[in-house]
């Protein structure tokens, strides 16, 4: 696993972008029917499910620009853009691996994409689950929370002290004093 990591390091990805459910794929090796895909991009992961003949259905998101994309089936060539691509075992698959591509292909041409409630994430989780989630988003959100916060918790530190200072003039002659 170490080779397919330098890969992912000079890609521009990272490991840390990756789940531990996710597992190099050989590249001369056919995915599995239904697979979920994943491919590191530039701080988040790209995701897709495999439909046989070398094609992945995934949602095109803002991978022409600003220009958001419908769920379009591409080939895996397209879909890794000169990446690794890595298969994400479910702990817990609901449907059989026909049923999740029959679940992906339903869905060509839907052009709903929205980066925090409908990604290529929340997508390959509907067809693989049935449950419209994407990690990443909540990692996100998960992260700026504890940011705001702890922010929150600072201000209100120092407002604290400011005010017990303002309150306390014995104890700034103190100070001074020392």
């Amino acid at each position: 696993m170490r080779h397919a990591s330098q890969g992912l390091w000079q890609s521009g990805g990272s490991r840390r972008d990756l789940s531990r459910r996710d597992h190099a794929l050989d590249p001369a090796r056919e995915p599995p029917l239904g697979a979920h895909l994943v491919t590191p991009r530039r701080g988040y992961t790209h995701h897709g499910i495999y439909v046989g003949l070398g094609r992945v259905v995934q949602y095109g998101g803002f991978s022409r620009g600003l220009c958001r994309g419908p769920v379009e089936e591409v080939s895996l060539s397209q879909f890794a853009q000169g990446r690794p691509i890595w298969l994400r075992f479910e702990e817990s698959c609901w449907f059989n691996r026909d049923e999740v591509a029959r679940r992906a292909l339903l869905r060509l041409g839907e052009n709903r994409y929205n980066l925090l409630t409908n990604n290529c994430e929340h997508f390959c989780e509907w067809c693989v689950r049935g449950e419209h989630r994407s990690y990443q988003v909540d990692e996100l959100i998960t992260f700026y929370l504890r940011a705001w916060h702890g922010l929150i918790e600072r201000l209100a530190r120092a407002l604290l002290l400011r005010r017990n200072s303002a309150e306390d003039p014995v104890g700034k002659i103190t100070l001074q004093l020392s």
